[in-house]
């Protein structure tokens, strides 16, 4: 698949929003009840996370404007008090961010010249002399599972398992291999890789997180990261095969990676069980019983507005063309490539523009024919890079802990959830140490049933889910941190950033 020419997309929103840790370990938070700005939180949650705008960029320095979620700026007023709301002036709001050498910034108030500190529960502007109590770690505060893609090289970090390594050249991140668990822990990161290894030091993978797992990260605005081994040593892509290892000597900028959330790749089956995959460069038909890169298609879902478009690994979109023929010849913007999704017991129907139903002719083409959708317009779907979910939903990761009896969904470091696919659109759910999800009459769930029970996932965007429950409801998240299936209707809290 080197061959195939893939046009990186720009980051996402989400993929530059950051959170700010103060040197006592507390988190910048917007606090809309106490009308105020406070660094007291312990975990990285809505409120704590933070947008940078960027008005000008250079080499070590920026100047920015800080928003949170709620769409108020971060101002800085005369009296050194901190607080929120929209700027005034030009400047108002306005701060010189500086990087340093350790991976931290420091806010220099543009109007005054005052640092934003932090006291571990106050935060304020009042001291022209920069300190350690200045300093804030930026931690990216997009969903752990990323891709790491090099923008000198034009390729993405791929795990390569059969020699326990990890190589920059693949020119498309289609594969469950491209995906990496990015572990926030005691101020370091430990990336770990879809067979749950971990880069280490010495640049082969290892099963287990430790000290020489632990890397530091250098964050820039726009998504941009670098990561270090804190003495000297830092990861970039070596040699002619582009092995990422530790060196001292990165030339043009070969350290810096875009990092951004891992995108949805999934395969499409007819009622035959054919793979729907494209042929001939662009024809679009159930063709295979076998699984081929050609089979391969990114979910690309809107989820303000229910349309979806299907992204080819040959780089093009599918599109409905003359006499209803589906051809992976289209664009991005065109209305031919964007389709209305159904769903059905786990099963997908696709409705093109015209209004017509997405179905297999006799001949095996893929067409939009049908003005009323039936069994040969239901398409079996499955995830195609990833055998495994990782869960955010409105108050946090979806995981287990000691402390609890229960699943929560209020975590800040998540469980893996093992996906045993059982039919098309239905799973079965695995806890990290082989159990299954269990289900309570209450509608809660534990995380050691010995019996596989049935959930059926609904994609709801790009990187966005359902979870239809083994009792007929939708899974929710609920504001006391518990994991509930008691919903009917598809509520904010039941949608899942996975």
């Amino acid at each position: 698949m080197a061959e195939v020419e893939w046009i990186h997309r720009h980051p996402k929103a989400e993929d530059l929003r950051i959170g700010l840790i103060s040197w006592a370990g507390t988190y910048l938070t917007f606090e809309a009840y106490k009308n105020t700005i406070t660094a007291t939180a312990k975990s990285l949650g809505r409120r704590q996370t933070w947008e940078l705008l960027v008005s000008n960029e250079h080499e070590a320095q920026a100047v920015v404007r800080v928003k949170s979620l709620q769409g108020l700026y971060l101002l800085c007023e005369g009296d050194g008090t901190v607080g929120y709301g929209r700027p005034k002036t030009s400047h108002h709001g306005c701060f010189l961010l500086r990087f340093h050498r350790n991976g931290k910034w420091t806010l220099q108030c543009i109007l005054s010249g005052r640092y934003l500190e932090s006291d571990g529960e106050d935060v304020f502007c009042n001291s022209r002399v920069l300190s350690a109590y200045h300093m804030w770690t930026p931690r990216p505060a997009l969903h752990v599972h990323v891709i790491l893609y090099s923008p000198i090289h034009h390729s993405y970090a791929r795990a390569d398992h059969t020699v326990g390594r990890v190589w920059v050249d693949a020119a498309i991140p289609c594969l469950e291999e491209c995906g990496f668990l990015l572990h926030f822990q005691d101020g370091c990161y430990h990336l770990e890789t879809c067979t749950h290894h971990f880069l280490s030091h010495v640049d082969r993978l290892v099963p287990q997180p430790s000290s020489q797992t632990a890397f530091h990260m250098q964050v820039r605005p726009g998504g941009l990261v670098a990561l270090c081994d804190g003495e000297g040593g830092t990861l970039y892509p070596q040699g002619a095969h582009l092995l990422l290892s530790l060196g001292n000597s990165p030339r043009r900028g070969e350290e810096w990676f875009i990092l951004q959330h891992l995108p949805t790749w999934v395969t499409l089956r007819s009622k035959t069980r054919k793979f729907i995959s494209v042929i001939y460069d662009t024809e679009v038909c159930a063709a295979s019983e076998h699984l081929t890169p050609m089979s391969l298609f990114q979910f690309e879902c809107d989820s303000e507005h229910p349309t979806l478009q299907l992204h080819s690994a040959n780089g093009y979109y599918l599109a409905q063309r003359h006499h209803r023929t589906l051809i992976a010849d289209g664009h991005p913007l065109e209305s031919d490539t964007f389709f209305h999704v159904h769903w059905n017991c786990g099963r997908i129907i696709l409705q093109s523009s015209s209004g017509r139903f997405l179905g297999i002719a006799p001949n095996g083409l893929l067409m939009a024919n049908a003005t009323i959708p039936g069994p040969n317009e239901e398409l079996g779907i499955r995830f195609a890079n990833r055998a495994f979910l990782v869960l955010r939903g409105r108050y946090g990761y979806v995981g287990s802990s000691s402390e609890h009896d229960l699943i929560q969904c209020n975590m800040d470091q998540p469980d893996c959830i093992q996906l045993l696919p059982c039919h098309q659109g239905i799973y079965h759910f695995q806890a990290q140490g082989g159990s299954f999800w269990s289900i309570t009459s209450f509608g809660t769930f534990r995380p050691w049933g010995k019996f596989a029970l049935n959930f059926c996932i609904e994609l709801q965007g790009s990187n966005l889910l359902t979870v239809l429950a083994p009792n007929g409801l939708y899974i929710r998240g609920d504001r006391s941190g518990t994991l509930l299936a008691d919903s009917e209707d598809i509520t904010k809290e039941c949608i899942w950033e996975f």
